[in-house]
Formats: C-alpha cells, structure tokens, sequence
C-alpha cells in the first residue's frame, strides 16, 4: 500500500522557521518528481516548492529565497525548510511524488502549518 507521510507542521511565529519532511512507502518504483504544494482556507492548492530526482529545486515566487527543498532518494524522502515566515504562509502543506513511469502522483494526507502574527 502506497504512504506518502507528512510530519513536522505546527504552529510557528512570524519570522519562525519550521521543517517539513515526507517519506514515502509502498511505491514499487523509483520516484521522479518530489513537492510540496500547500491549500490555504477559500483558496486553490498551490504550488510551493518541486525538486527532481537528481536535486533541482524549483520555487513558487512567493517563498523563493526562504524555503528550501531537499530529498533523500534512499529513503524516498523530501522535506521543506521554512524560513522567514509569513502569517500567508498559513495553510495545509501536501506532499506529492511521481513514480517514475506510472504517470500519475501519489499525495500525503497534508500538515497543517499555522504562522501567527
């Protein structure tokens, strides 16, 4: 059975930092693609940070320079460092993974990350 599982969310003040991290199991290929895209409350999910297998990291603009994706491929993990946060970065963070050749994500269950002014 395919688990992508989230952890490390909470609650944090405005300049706070926080890490997010997700494992993934059951997932009878190698991964592809890793990301975080996060759903604030009224709001589309959106996307925040991609990484490739081989450790290219891709950014939303409105997080660039203050969260860092990372992955582990031997463990099948990606995580997301949060620097400098903003009340607007309050929102449900899903992780997702891509197979490689399955063609479609996997996503974990989500973790809230609440920012207080």
């Amino acid at each position: 059975q395919v688990q992508l599982v989230e952890s490390g969310g909470g609650l944090v003040q405005a300049g706070g930092s926080l890490g997010l991290s997700c494992a993934a199991s059951g997932i009878g290929f190698s991964i592809g693609y890793m990301g975080w895209y996060r759903q604030a409350p009224g709001k589309q999910r959106e996307l925040v940070a991609t990484i490739t297998r081989g450790g290219t990291p891709n950014y939303a603009d409105s997080v660039r320079g203050r969260f860092t994706i990372s992955r582990d491929n031997a463990k099948n993990t990606v995580y997301l460092q949060m620097n400098s946060l903003k009340p607007e970065d309050t929102a449900v963070y899903y992780c997702n993974a891509y197979p490689i050749g399955v063609g479609y994500p996997y996503w974990g269950q989500g973790t809230q990350v609440t920012v207080s002014s």
